[in-house]
């Protein structure tokens, strides 16, 4: 059975647009931490089933490419290791749900590679859904937008004939939350450690050749102490200035809800005095 409906908190929604929009270039991805609810028990719903998306799973890219990701089995075994631990700091169960990565400056729909990749993990899961942001991508005013799809596999071919898949769309629900939840404050705190983790990775791999001359050599370093500092600069700079902006906001709204507190505290004493 499909999934009915998705909810992803908007908490979460930051996590991975910030991931989509680190890099212009090459696609980037990740995993969806949640929960699946099946509502079967009334007269007027008829088998729903809901996948609530709370956490994100950053992954770090072990072979970059433009326009392809791969999530390694590892990589799946560590998500499974860290809804486990999620659901014992929360109280509620929490498993891998689903899949994300980016579009950059291409359309928000799966590519037939994007589908196959969905029904090989329906294959496992069936409640598993996949999002694609799409990112700079630019309208006719050549104003850049950003767009969202949800989406799952589905067979097309009758019975005993090779498999056809296609996709199909899930309606998809950002739904508010009060603040950033502890989880994904911690993602958002690794991802310029990712990201950087990436570059030393794809600059170590240079460094094996033996056939390298020197020119090449410092070439080399160069573009690997300018696209660090780009993550410095576009990552890492904007994102402790948001979370500080936050943290004053919240430190403001504690300052108010405290004399809201001692306002109401004087307000019962007097109450309790005059009776």
């Amino acid at each position: 059975m499909a999934v009915s409906r998705v909810h992803l908190s908007a908490d979460a929604h930051l996590v991975i647009l910030e991931h989509a929009l680190s890099n212009e270039k090459e696609e980037i991805m990740g995993l969806l931490i949640g929960e699946l609810l099946l509502y079967s028990q009334h007269s007027f719903i008829d088998n729903l089933k809901i996948c609530v998306i709370s956490a994100v799973m950053v992954l770090r890219r072990s072979d970059k490419q433009p326009d392809r990701v791969e999530i390694s089995p590892e990589q799946l075994s560590d998500a499974s290791s860290h809804a486990e631990r999620l659901a014992e700091e929360l109280q509620r169960p929490m498993r891998v749900v689903g899949w994300y990565h980016s579009h950059p400056h291409i359309t928000v729909w799966p590519s037939h590679v994007d589908v196959q990749t969905q029904a090989m993990y329906q294959m496992l899961d069936e409640g598993f859904i996949g999002l694609i942001f799409s990112v700079f991508n630019q309208d006719k005013e050549q104003i850049n937008r950003m767009q969202l799809t949800c989406f799952q596999s589905i067979n097309q071919s009758p019975e005993g004939e090779a498999p056809q898949h296609m996709r199909i769309e899930i309606p998809l629900y950002v739904t508010p939350c009060e603040g950033l939840s502890q989880p994904n404050v911690q993602s958002l705190a690794q991802l310029p450690q990712i990201l950087s983790q990436e570059e030393e990775e794809a600059y170590e791999k240079t460094r094996l050749s033996p056939d390298l001359d020197v020119i090449t050599q410092i070439h080399n370093g160069s573009v690997f102490v300018k696209r660090t500092g780009r993550i410095i600069q576009v990552m890492t700079g904007p994102l402790l200035q948001t979370l500080e902006n936050r943290l004053k906001n919240n430190e403001g709204k504690v300052r108010d809800l405290a004399k809201q507190k001692a306002e109401l505290l004087q307000e019962l004493a007097s109450v309790e005095g005059a009776t």
